[in-house]
């Protein structure tokens, strides 16, 4: 054994041995270097071997951090319905808007965190739009959008080899407004959509609000969207639309893989099924590479792609798109009908931004910050919370997915943390029949400090508190 493997070996054995717990940090290099009298590269060579099996995680001027055990992810429920229905989940509407009272720590936003997006370049941004070109700043928008801001839309998936024209973007209040647009141009009231469970609840509360029949297909942990079972679905029921989150959905963070992303496509196109694509955090994979949209494959302009900005620059100046190829016409006119147009200072400003910096340097920061935090938070799940917790391990995104141990209660876990100052969100709300009611999300997009340790620590107790008492 090469002396770097026995200074990893010793290491590994603290990790296992529990001596070593998730998220602790390693001896520093120079620490083993002067314990174990090898030189600096020796350390560093351990600590390598350790990083590719996955058992230490490197963090920037940090040092080596012990990775959280891997742990069964959370599972899903048997389904318990096939047959197409309205959106029946009370929870909806009694959480429908979920506590924003000032000093709540917001585990339940999966928003990244202000400190993490360039606020000081969008400031500028804004700013110079508005000295230089006022009138426009103040003017209607055109309906469809800025054309410069539409350019650079089109120009974002140009780069990943997917073709996009500038005429057919849409330019949305944020990808909420971007999926109802697309719904309303795709559907008719009483029409079948196939969604995945668990899903974003917002794509519920559209579903619902539009008078539409939801179908619900499983996005499994770590896999993605059953594509076996999407097929069999539309084999026996009319399916209009199909609104899929194929990367890194929400509240799950799965990747559904390329080869099931071409056979979804083929088995919506064959069966007449419109794709409504939700991209918002397409370009938040942790391992810095952006997986391919849908609309890469679509050769039949079956697919309307929607996505946002909101997640990856500001989510208050709420601009979103979409675009749909040969459903352009009909999506401008029902973006002109719905809100004629959008702002235009912000549309002005956020593609000065684009143009002047570009997004990937930004980009590149920001995907570290929240893999980093991520992991962290996986770390603190397993040194904090009950024995038997199940935590996902998102490829991408703002979210984790946690299942609680027998006799957890994820509503009763959201209402003990909100009287501890803490948000988070219950399961029950990503499901239209109100599944997952062991489960809870929270938020990855704040940057680890003493106060989010705190918060993890203390939801922990909250967790065991409730278990215990449910035995």
């Amino acid at each position: 054994m090469l002396l770097y493997e026995t200074i990893a070996d010793g290491l590994r054995r603290q990790i296992a041995q529990g001596t070593l717990r998730a998220g602790e940090r390693l001896p520093s290099v120079r620490q083993l270097a002067q314990a174990h009298q090898i030189s600096a590269a020796t350390a560093v060579q351990a600590c390598l071997q350790l990083e590719r099996e996955g058992l230490v995680q490197a963090r920037p001027r940090s040092g080596y951090f012990v990775h959280a055990a891997p742990s069964a992810l959370p599972a899903l429920p048997t389904p318990r319905r096939r047959a197409p229905g309205e959106v029946a989940n009370p929870a909806l509407q009694r959480l429908l808007e979920l506590p924003q009272r000032p000093g709540l720590f917001p585990l339940h936003a999966a928003v990244a965190d202000h400190s993490l997006l360039p606020q000081a370049s969008l400031s500028v941004a804004l700013a110079r739009t508005t000295r230089r070109r006022p009138t426009a700043a103040l003017e209607y928008a055109p309906p469809q959008g800025d054309p410069a801001l539409r350019r650079q839309i089109a120009l974002r998936y140009e780069q990943t080899g997917t073709p996009m024209q500038a005429d057919e973007v849409v330019v949305t209040a944020g990808a909420t407004e971007a999926l109802s647009l697309a719904l309303r141009v795709a559907t008719s009231p009483g029409d079948v959509v196939l969604v995945e469970t668990p899903t974003y609840y917002g794509i519920l509360q559209t579903v619902a609000a539009l008078g539409l029949k939801v179908l619900e297909v499983p996005n499994r942990l770590g896999q993605g969207i059953d594509v076996a079972r999407l097929d069999r679905v539309l084999q026996q029921t009319a399916v209009r639309a199909a609104i899929l989150v194929p990367n890194f959905s929400n509240p799950s963070g799965s990747l559904t893989c390329d080869a099931d992303k071409q056979a979804l496509l083929a088995s919506c196109a064959r069966h007449g099924t419109v794709v409504i694509e939700d991209d918002v955090y397409g370009e938040l994979a942790w391992s810095g590479q952006r997986p391919l949209p849908l609309r890469h494959w679509d050769t039949g302009g079956n697919v309307i792609t929607c996505g946002s900005f909101s997640k990856t620059l500001a989510p208050g100046l709420r601009v979103g798109w979409l675009a749909g190829a040969a459903w352009t016409e009909a999506l401008g006119r029902a973006k002109y009908f719905s809100s004629s147009s959008n702002a235009s200072l912000p549309q002005l400003a956020v593609g000065d931004y684009l143009a002047r910096h570009g997004l990937e340097r930004h980009l590149r920061r920001l995907r570290r910050a929240v893999a980093d935090n991520g992991q962290r938070m996986r770390d603190a799940v397993a040194r904090y919370w009950p024995a038997g917790t199940r935590c996902s391990a998102p490829a991408g995104g703002l979210s984790l997915w946690l299942q609680l141990p027998a006799g957890g209660d994820g509503l009763a876990l959201f209402d003990a943390a909100l009287a501890a100052g803490i948000g988070i969100s219950p399961g029950v709300l990503f499901s239209s029949r109100g599944d997952y009611g062991d489960c809870v999300r929270l938020s990855c997009g704040m940057p680890w400090d003493a106060r989010l340790d705190q918060a993890m620590r203390q939801l922990g107790r909250l967790a065991a508190r409730q278990t215990a008492s449910a035995r």
